[in-house]
Formats: structure tokens, C-alpha cells, sequence
């Protein structure tokens, strides 16, 4: 028989407060367990199944994504060695059953869910392992009591221990954080990822002789170290873990490394987690090409003068002005790309709203836009599943290539070019006492054919068109402190200032007044 230092378990459900509650029930080293991971559910967990192949899986019944039922049968069909226990609540029972004929090692109750009846549960499952032997550590050790300490800080919850006692657990005076992302193998290449992180810690442990290294419970894909070393040996760190990176070869797909800044207080090991490393393994992101991203080695961050105004792109859009569009977004999210420190997420959601946005004011022409229409979701999905910067950008190339292409082929309209003449005299002469019969005049149409002919072509009518300019350029001049809302009535062809204000709050919801206040308290805050 086979002797392990310890039972590895997974625990999977969604509630947080319940995985923490099962974390805190017992004393797991103490008792022959380990917890490798926790998951939401069945989905997640079996990505942590093939990573860390765990003896026992304690799992909830109702879930999203991947039910509890579902994920038994994928375990008991891919895994059948692992042994689990069900949770469920006093409702659950009918749905339970189903899981005994997949042979299920135990359930509990969740609301009668005790430290004493989970530690039974584990060791009936325990003994049911071919070829395993439940080693008993109840006599305890630095090590075993450390790790426990390390999952209470990382989890929030405090520690018992004598401050005076956990500074002397540590050998050296200082303490840092290595990280490496692991998501993009557990996307893409599953396979790997067991003899990855094995690989990972062995060259670490194997390289680091002199510095005191412990691993962190693997959280979002990421799996991390905490090191303990005087500080005259951080550039020592420093260089081995670019030479670890550069030599681990052996996977198609980059592994991203971070390290974080020194710290002093073991205390202070969650934070430094959550405000430091994460923010670095992001970086990875917008950097894919750094494969080591240290704190005091990043370079630095590109400015952007003023944040994208949809309205702007809009505008120049919907006037036809396509080039001089398409090149305003182009820049900014040129622009945007370096900014590292940018959420993944924000800028990910600003380019799924922008191919929202130019797919509807496509349609909007009265263009053929079923193509971009039936697309825009295929380019959306494709982008919140990218894995760096670059794959945005090329998808988003790729989908304005494909939209610049119907608009050439639908200006070749004749429809088209006359309706832009219209548009192009109305911006430039907004300011104007515009109406149908002067229009018709100057290009030569009937007021009455002229007023169809707009609206057929523009899917506006002339009114709302010139109103929409004529708002939009007050807008512009209300953001000036030194011209008076009087003065901009005039300006954008308002003869009457009372007038003016009414259909400014029609279409905006404000008065100009509330919103030069609004735009000016706006512009203090973000000095």
C-alpha cells in the first residue's frame, strides 16, 4: 500500500459563506486532509480535477453552469477512483437519489452540516481509496500549522497565533509573492496542466535553496508562492525566475510570471495577493510579450488626453464621415492598448460596444446590415474570451475591415451621395434659419418630395436632423464657461433664448444651465 502525507480534497459550490464554513469545520492537516481548490460549479471543478486529480470532491447539488448530478457523472465517468460527498439541503433528497446508483460515497445535510459529521464522512471516503492509507498528523508540525495559517489569512479569517510566534515561524526578515497565470492552458490545453504546475514547483523549490518557499491555495486560475529571504537576496529572485521562465519550454502557450514588491508583515499576505500580484498578472494582458512582469520593470504608461466620446464618433458617422470616424476610434484604442492598468474587463466591454454600436447606426442608413447583424455576437464572444490585448485588436480589425467594405459597396448608391450633400449643407449652415423651402431651392426639389426623400434615406426627418446638430453643437459651446447661453441660443440658430432651453431639456432631460453645472462639477473632480 501506498502512504500519502495527505487526503487532497476539492470543495465545490456556490456560495462562498458555505465553502468557508466547510474550510473552518475542521482542523485538516491535523486530520490527514488537504484542501487543493475550491470551485462554484461542476464546470470549474473539473478543470481542478484534472489539474490537481484530488481524492475526494465534496459538492453542492444545485448550482449554475454544471449541476451537482452532472458533475458526479463526469467524475464517476472520467475519474472513478475519486470518492464524493454530496451536500444538499432538506428539499434536495428526490434529487440526491439519483446520485447513490452513480455510487456516491456519502451526502449531509446542509443545514445539519457539523466539523464532526464532515470528518466522518471524509474518513469512511477515505478508507474506500484502492491502494491509500489515511496518515494520522495529529502530533502536528511547523509546517502543517503554517500551512493552516496561510489558508486562514488568504481567506480573511484571523489568526490565533502569537504575533511574537509566527515572526519566529519565519526563517528571514522579508517576504514576496510569485504568480503565475495558468489560465490560458487551462482554456486551451488542459492536458498539461498537471506536469505544468509539478514542473513549476519542483524548478522553484529546486533553484531557491536558500529562501523559504511556501504555495498558496490555487484562486482564479492562478497559482502563487510566497517566498521568505532576506532582502540582499531579492535580485537573486530576481534573475532565477526569468531563467525558470525562459527554460519551461515544453507547452505550445506562454506562461505569464509576476513578482511583487518586498514586504515585511505575514499579515499582510491577502492584501498583498489582492492589490499587488493580481493587478501584475493582468498586466499580462495588455503585455503579452514581457513573460516576467516584476514590480520595479514595467514600463511606463502612455497618456490619454481626453476619454472616447461616443457621441463624437457618432456624429461623424452619422454624417457619412466615415474615414475621419473609423481614424478617431483607431487612435484611441491605439491609445487605450497601452494603458496596462486599464481593467481587462472595462476595455473588453468598451470594443464589444463599439461593433454593437457601429452595427446599429449601419442599420440606421437603411443599409443592408444583416451581415454586421448576424456577426456582431460571433466578434463579442470571440473578444470576451481573448486571452491578450492583441487578439482584441485583431478582432476588432478584422470586424471594422468587414463594415468598411459594406459601407464602400453601399455608397456606390446614388441614393446615398445625395442624401451626404444634404447632410454635409445642413451641418455647415445649422446656424442658419434652415427650412424645407430653402433646401428645396438649393437643391432643386420639391419641399414636399424633399421632406420624403429625407426621411426615406436617413431614417430621421429633416427636423429632427437639424434639431440633433443644432443640440450637439450647444453642447460644445455650453462646455465654454465664457460664452453665455444666450449668446450659444444665437449661435446654433435660435432666435428665441426660451425656446432654445425647452427643446435643449427635450432632448437632453437637463436645462443648458444644469448642464454647464453638471459638465463643470464633472471637469473639478476628475483634477
Amino acid at each position: 500500500m501506498s502512504v500519502h502525507k495527505w487526503c487532497k480534497v476539492l470543495i465545490v459550490d456556490d456560495e462562498l459563506l458555505i465553502r468557508k464554513g466547510i474550510k473552518h469545520s475542521i482542523n485538516w492537516e491535523k486530520e490527514g486532509f488537504q484542501i487543493i481548490g475550491e470551485a462554484t460549479n461542476g464546470e470549474e471543478a473539473l478543470d481542478l480535477i484534472e489539474t490537481f486529480r484530488p481524492h475526494i470532491v465534496i459538492t453542492d447539488m444545485v448550482m449554475p453552469v454544471m449541476d451537482g448530478v452532472e458533475l458526479t457523472k463526469a467524475i464517476k465517468e472520467d475519474y472513478p477512483q475519486i470518492e464524493i460527498i454530496i451536500l444538499s439541503s432538506f428539499g434536495d433528497f428526490d434529487y440526491v437519489r439519483s446520485t447513490f446508483q452513480l455510487g456516491i460515497s456519502d451526502y449531509i445535510l446542509k443545514p445539519q452540516l457539523e466539523g464532526a459529521d464532515l470528518l466522518k464522512a471524509l474518513k469512511q471516503a477515505a478508507h474506500k481509496i484502492p491502494e491509500f492509507v489515511l496518515v494520522d498528523n495529529s502530533g502536528g508540525d511547523v509546517t502543517v500549522s503554517l500551512e493552516s495559517m496561510i489558508d486562514r489569512v488568504m481567506t480573511g479569517f484571523g489568526l490565533e497565533e502569537d504575533p511574537a510566534l509566527i515572526r519566529n515561524i519565519f526563517s528571514h526578515s522579508h517576504f514576496c509573492l510569485l504568480g503565475i497565470d495558468i489560465r490560458a492552458h487551462i482554456n486551451h490545453k488542459k492536458s498539461v496542466i498537471g506536469p505544468l504546475i509539478e514542473e513549476i514547483e519542483g524548478r522553484v523549490k529546486s533553484d531557491f535553496t536558500h529562501i523559504e518557499i511556501h504555495r498558496l491555495p490555487v484562486t482564479q486560475n492562478i497559482m502563487a508562492f510566497m517566498f521568505n529571504f532576506e532582502l540582499n537576496q531579492l535580485q537573486t529572485i530576481k534573475e532565477f525566475i526569468k531563467m525558470i521562465s525562459i527554460s519551461l519550454t515544453f507547452v505550445d502557450t506562454k506562461v505569464g510570471w509576476a513578482l511583487t514588491e518586498p514586504f515585511t508583515e505575514f499579515l499582510d499576505l491577502k492584501q498583498v495577493y489582492q492589490k499587488k500580484l493580481l493587478p501584475l498578472i493582468q498586466y499580462h494582458f495588455y503585455l503579452p510579450d514581457i513573460s516576467v512582469m516584476i514590480y520595479d520593470e514595467i514600463p511606463g504608461v502612455r497618456q490619454i488626453n481626453e476619454p472616447f466620446q461616443l457621441t463624437r464618433f457618432t456624429e461623424l458617422f452619422q454624417r457619412q464621415q466615415f474615414k475621419a470616424a473609423f481614424l478617431y476610434l483607431e487612435a484611441y484604442i491605439e491609445d487605450l492598448a497601452h494603458q496596462y492598468t486599464t481593467d481587462e474587463f472595462a476595455f473588453k466591454s468598451l470594443v464589444g460596444n463599439i461593433i454593437f454600436n457601429v452595427t446599429i447606426l449601419f442599420g440606421n442608413m437603411e443599409n443592408n446590415s444583416r451581415r454586421l447583424e448576424e456577426e456582431k455576437y460571433y466578434y463579442i464572444s470571440s473578444i470576451d474570451g481573448a486571452l491578450n490585448v492583441k487578439e482584441v485588436l485583431s478582432l476588432l480589425d478584422e470586424f471594422l475591415t468587414e463594415a468598411k467594405t459594406m459601407i464602400e459597396l453601399a455608397q456606390t448608391n446614388p441614393n446615398q451621395n445625395n442624401m451626404q450633400k444634404l447632410l454635409d449643407y445642413i451641418y455647415e449652415h445649422y446656424a442658419e434659419s434652415l427650412n424645407l423651402t430653402e433646401m428645396g431651392k438649393k437643391f432643386h426639389y420639391n419641399p414636399s418630395y424633399l421632406s420624403n426623400y429625407f426621411s426615406e434615406n436617413n431614417n430621421q426627418s429633416f427636423s429632427e436632423y437639424l434639431k440633433q446638430v443644432r443640440i450637439e453643437k450647444s453642447i460644445e459651446l455650453l462646455q465654454k464657461e465664457e460664452i453665455s447661453i444666450a449668446k450659444i441660443s444665437m449661435l446654433v440658430g435660435y432666435s428665441d433664448h426660451s425656446y432654445f432651453c425647452r427643446v435643449f431639456k427635450n432632448s437632453t432631460g437637463v436645462s443648458p444651465s444644469s448642464y454647464r453645472r453638471q459638465y463643470s462639477s464633472t471637469r473639478k473632480r476628475e483634477k
